[in-house]
């Protein structure tokens, strides 16, 4: 019977708390008409039509500078990937080199 009325004691509450809720929806007072003006006043100053830019596709000397230092990037990541491959083979002879020092050591006893 606990249960029961505790059951309808959060019922009561719950409705009374939508009861004082407000349907409103806040999109129908932002409509366009009053957030943003209409595409045909933006444009009714323009009178020019637009006009083709000759120099658009230009290269300029900067951009071929652009070019020199990507290729030194690369030869500069070419030769990190030589240092590190010097460097993973000299690891393996330093494990190889390990791994026989603990065998013969394993031999003399």
């Amino acid at each position: 019977m606990k249960k029961f009325s505790a059951l309808l004691t959060v019922s009561a509450a719950s409705l009374a708390l939508a009861a004082c809720g407000s349907a409103d929806d806040a999109s129908t007072e932002a409509t366009a008409d009053t957030v943003e003006m209409p595409a045909d006043a933006a444009l009714e100053d323009v009178t020019e039509d637009a006009v083709e830019d000759a120099d658009a596709n230009a290269v300029e000397a900067g951009e071929a500078a652009g070019e020199s230092e990507t290729a030194a990037a690369e030869a500069a990541g070419e030769a990190a990937a030589e240092v590190a491959a010097e460097a993973a083979a000299a690891a393996e002879a330093a494990d190889a080199a390990g791994d026989a020092a603990a065998a013969a050591e394993e031999m003399s006893e």
